[in-house]
């Protein structure tokens, strides 16, 4: 048999590694900081692009695509050449997929920050963002199937499966939840509303966490558990049934993320049934990974790749259990928008992501650069210090939601709610959240003490970047089954339709849950008295996506006896037609603002903006102090908004398009007047007045100012309905 040379490509590798590293640091950083202001809520008082608000996506993104997707990058190309026995098809395609991904995390880094969010959960970005990655995503996966094609081993190993999966899916799932009409460069509005565009954020946002940090990492479980044990993966059978019924199931699951809200009840309905069900092959997957290492259990006590692993594995399996728990009506009523939320997603997060992007770590680099791991001691120290940050993290975070959900929903014999002012639950867990802070600080020194010791690794090793081996040429793949060949064995000899039947399984439950949502008009039911957002409320109501107070308040009133007593009438799903994107959140830091309009005065919305102290109590909410600077508002784009508005199907009339900084002046005006009820408002305003004209500085009225358009749209949140008296 002929035998090839050839070279695998190991350049490409470390680059993701070190990329890997560098934005671990960053985004666990960010997310430190994040934590701290939660104690010290005016950490970076006055500063807008270092606001909570515009921070947290940032977080996230950076841990999600910067980190974990360099991750799976680096895992997905040395493993890939070794399962088919060649290098990547395309080195320029490689290097594209590289400097491509890390210019779409800088252009993250700098976007968000300055407030260009879209601020759907996990889908942030702005439009010109998304199309690079949609166009980097489409060059990695070019590559990755034309190496397929042209490999040297007939059969496609477990891990490819769930590579090709991985890819296909979150194409489909970031073009369709992408769908925007741009603005301008930087600003576009989703192309679904209300409802619609809750059941495609939260198909995407669960599945983005199925298919970007579960279905890829499953993939390299495959391959480096086994690689790191010197084992062969557990069950061949039960791979196959893990793949298959797991890219079925998940898809289906994300209505389970918007329980008891204004989505239909047969959706929500099927996202409990399939959440369940997906418990099976989750556990499938645990038990193939953890039985992989039978018979070689003492050398999980002294090989800290295997201790990164099995906590990872572990962490999967809670996380993967958690879930479906979660997505039972009766346990979601108690968790859902408290900190129980948080501490779920952190396990999957700081475990299985983390601590398998770890293990990876320390398994490539001493095979990287031909040496040992420079300091197994501090290895084994991250792994300990690692572990101990997870725990104090989470059981912060599920005391924290407990409390939260039983003060919440506690009445007095008379009907009253017992803790009647939000800020009592805030006061209650802030313990947890100092808790949480020691608990993310030291899995970030874990961190730290890993850069040091790949520093080293690398330092005082030799890299080879260019790996010579040798292979067979592969013989030409007859199309038909052989004679005794299962249906699987010969699928996994055909690439294409291997692709095509993940596809298909994929696309099912979308299609079922989704289409019936976009066309069946009685699913969404109108409201007459629901009307357009006017121009001004509409500027007022982008400020509050670019501020990112969704990340903290919701806009959903659950029909619970708990939520009507405390914030009004529980929300209905007309009354969001008009809302592009939809607004109703996934946490409460802070209360509900779904009624908030006419609740409060004008100059209650002022102070409250400018020192939420002074107005709240205990509140844990930064300022917003640039929101008063002495600039105007810019309303140059409201007739362009208003017109793609009306491509959306809002029906706002050529001549309210054509008058809306009438509409705006006028209403502003409005605003200001109330404004001038508080004599402390006169006094200040006249003062600011006169600094400015001593200074030469042109001086901008206030109803010129942004706050004055957030007062306006939060004034009519809520009030196209009648609403109940509430406590506050």
């Amino acid at each position: 048999m002929e035998m090839q040379q050839f070279y695998y490509d190991n350049k490409i590798v470390n680059k993701f590694i070190y990329a890997t590293i560098a934005f671990g640091v960053v985004g666990m950083s960010v997310g430190l900081l994040l934590a701290t202001m939660y104690l010290f809520p005016n950490l970076t008082d006055g500063i807008s692009w270092l606001s909570y608000g515009r921070l947290r996506p940032l977080h996230t993104n950076a841990v999600i695509f910067a980190f974990v997707g360099n991750a799976m990058f680096a895992g997905y190309y040395y493993s890939i050449q070794r399962l088919l026995k060649t290098r990547m098809y395309s080195d320029v395609m490689s290097n594209i997929n590289f400097w491509g991904w890390q210019l779409i995390i800088l252009a993250a880094a700098i976007s968000l920050p300055l407030g260009y969010t879209s601020s759907k959960e996990y889908a942030e970005l702005e439009w010109p963002i998304d199309i690079a990655i949609a166009v980097i995503w489409v060059v990695f996966g070019v590559n990755m199937i034309m190496t397929i094609l042209r490999r040297r081993e007939r059969h496609l190993y477990v891990a490819i499966w769930f590579y090709i999966a991985t890819f296909v899916t979150v194409a489909v799932l970031h073009i369709f939840n992408s769908l925007a009409l741009p603005v301008n460069g930087m600003k576009s509005y989703s192309v679904y509303a209300g409802v619609q565009d809750a059941l495609v954020q939260w198909w995407y946002g669960h599945n983005a966490v199925a298919f970007f940090l579960t279905t890829p990492f499953l993939g390299l479980m495959y391959y480096f558990m086994p690689k790191a044990a010197n084992r062969p993966v557990y069950s061949y059978r039960l791979s196959i049934i893990h793949f298959w019924s797991l890219i079925f199931l998940y898809i289906w699951a994300g209505p389970h993320h918007l329980l008891y809200t204004s989505l239909p009840d047969w959706a929500q309905n099927l996202g409990v049934v399939f959440s369940i069900m997906l418990i099976a092959p989750s556990w499938g997957g645990m038990i193939n990974g953890l039985l992989t290492l039978r018979g070689v259990w003492d050398k999980v006590r002294t090989d800290v790749v295997l201790k990164f692993f099995v906590v990872a594995i572990t962490g999967y399996g809670m996380a993967t259990f958690e879930g479906p728990m979660l997505s039972l009506k009766n346990v979601n009523a108690i968790a859902h928008f408290t900190d129980w939320i948080v501490a779920h997603v952190h396990v999957g997060a700081l475990a299985w992501n983390g601590f398998m992007t770890f293990g990876i770590i320390y398994w490539l680099l001493p095979r990287l650069t031909k040496s040992e791991l420079y300091s197994q001691k501090l290895a084994n120290f991250h792994f300990w210090i690692g572990t101990l940050g997870i725990i104090l993290y989470a059981l912060p975070m599920y005391v924290a939601g407990f409390v939260q959900a039983q003060m919440w929903k506690q009445f007095n014999p008379d009907g009253s709610l017992v803790y009647g002012n939000f800020l009592e639950t805030v006061s209650e867990i802030m313990p947890m959240y100092a808790m949480r802070a020691i608990g993310g600080t030291l899995y970030l020194v874990g961190m730290l003490v890993m850069v040091y010791n790949a520093y080293q690794t690398v330092r005082k090793g030799n890299a080879v970047e260019d790996e010579l081996a040798e292979a067979p040429a592969l013989a030409k793949i007859a199309p038909y089954r052989l004679k005794g060949e299962k249906f699987h064995g010969w699928l996994e000899r055909k690439p294409i339709q291997l692709t095509i039947l993940a596809t298909i399984a994929i696309l099912i439950g979308g299609v079922i849950q989704i289409v019936p949502t976009l066309v069946v008009k009685s699913n969404i039911p109108t409201i007459s008295s629901v009307k357009p957002y006017t121009p001004l409320e509409l500027e007022g109501r982008d400020l509050y996506i670019r501020e990112g107070c969704v990340g903290c308040h919701s806009q959903m009133v659950r029909p619970f006896r708990s939520e009507v007593a405390r914030y009004g009438e529980y929300s209905k799903s007309g009354e969001y037609v008009y809302d592009h994107p939809f607004l109703w959140g996934s946490k409460r830091t802070g209360p509900d603002l779904m009624r908030v309009g006419g609740k409060y005065n004008d100059n209650w919305h002022f102070n409250h903006m400018w020192d939420p102290q002074s107005t709240s109590s205990g509140s844990i909410m930064p300022g917003y102090k640039w929101l008063f600077d002495n600039k105007p508002m810019d309303y140059s784009q409201i007739e362009k908004k208003m017109s793609v508005m009306q491509t959306l199907g809002v029906p706002y009339t050529d001549e309210e398009v054509k008058n809306a900084k009438a509409s705006i002046a006028a209403q502003s005006s409005k605003i200001e007047e109330n404004l001038k009820n508080d004599p402390d408002f006169v006094k200040s305003y006249a003062q600011s007045e006169k600094n400015a004209k001593t200074k030469g500085e042109m001086f901008v009225p206030m109803k010129d100012r942004e706050i004055v358009a957030l007062i306006a749209y939060l004034q009519r949140l809520g009030t196209d309905i009648k609403v109940k008296e509430t406590q506050k």
